[in-house]
């Protein structure tokens, strides 16, 4: 009898303790410093949409560079720019647009031509942009100012808020994109994160994070994110037994207790015969 006692309140504390792959980051310790192996910006690919702003001390020059649609010509686009939205100018009524990067990373940019810019930061894109201008004698001394548009990941499975994130950082780390989709839920696995990087040609790459481990995060090829990255987050096993009517009464305090209940009346009985 007491040893079926004993094991009966081991079950239940069992069944009622908090999973230890829980909580992030199990081996760091105070004050021990970390530091991510490889450090990613975001770099231009095909289909990326670019803001470019050249500005120079002539105004009437500068307009030769950027891309302005008037009010009359809101719905027109091209090939190489989409309407994304207003801009005040001088006329009253501008749109500014985005240059759209073609599939062999090239944009056409005002008088300057065809720019091969795939694989560019947006500093390095505007230094370039820069560089050319004064180059070919255009502007003297201008400033180039480049944005991404279009950057953003999508998150899905077991996180607050499942759905596409757009952000406006260079870098944009795997620890961002849970953040913003309002971490995991506590049936998300942490053990098994995985990360879908787009290859350029049609395929995605799979990638796994362990975020129970520091060093398996930080040194994680996907630990910075890039544009389009899709990060999954699965179902633990507790949450998939509760796809199956009962899956989940094993490990429940209630089911223990009806069992430690059930091998009491049995023992008892038992004793009671063999008198």
């Amino acid at each position: 009898m007491r040893f079926l006692a004993v094991a009966f309140v081991a079950l239940l504390v069992a069944s009622c303790s908090t999973p230890k792959d829980v909580v992030y980051f199990q081996d760091l310790s105070y004050g021990q410093v970390v530091e991510a192996e490889n450090v990613l910006d975001i770099r231009v690919k095909p289909e990326d949409k670019l803001s470019i702003i050249v500005n120079a001390q002539d105004p009437s020059l500068s307009s030769l560079f950027n891309l302005i649609q008037t009010s009359n010509r809101i719905q027109s686009t091209t090939s190489a720019t989409s309407q994304v939205g207003e801009m005040g100018t001088a006329g009253g009524g501008g749109q500014i647009s985005y240059y759209t990067v073609n599939p062999q990373g090239d944009i056409n940019f005002p008088v300057l031509g065809e720019l091969h810019i795939a694989g560019m930061t947006r500093y390095e894109v505007a230094e370039y942009i820069r560089e050319r201008l004064m180059g070919d004698d255009l502007v003297k001394d201008p400033i180039v100012t480049v944005e991404f548009a279009n950057t953003g990941v999508t998150v899905l499975g077991e996180v607050g808020s499942p759905g596409r994130y757009e952000f406006n950082k260079d870098r944009m780390t795997i620890l961002d994109a849970i953040a913003m989709a309002g971490d995991l839920t506590i049936n998300g696995q942490r053990e098994n994160l995985m990360v879908l990087r787009p290859d350029g040609v049609g395929k995605q790459q799979a990638y796994f994070i362990d975020l129970t481990d520091t060093r398996n995060v930080y040194s994680s090829p996907v630990f910075y994110l890039q544009q389009d990255d899709v990060v999954y987050v699965a179902p633990n096993k507790k949450k998939i037994r509760e796809t199956t009517p009962n899956g989940n009464s094993p490990f429940t305090p209630s089911f223990w207790i009806t069992m430690g209940s059930a091998a009491i009346t049995v023992a008892t009985l038992v004793l009671t015969l063999t008198r």
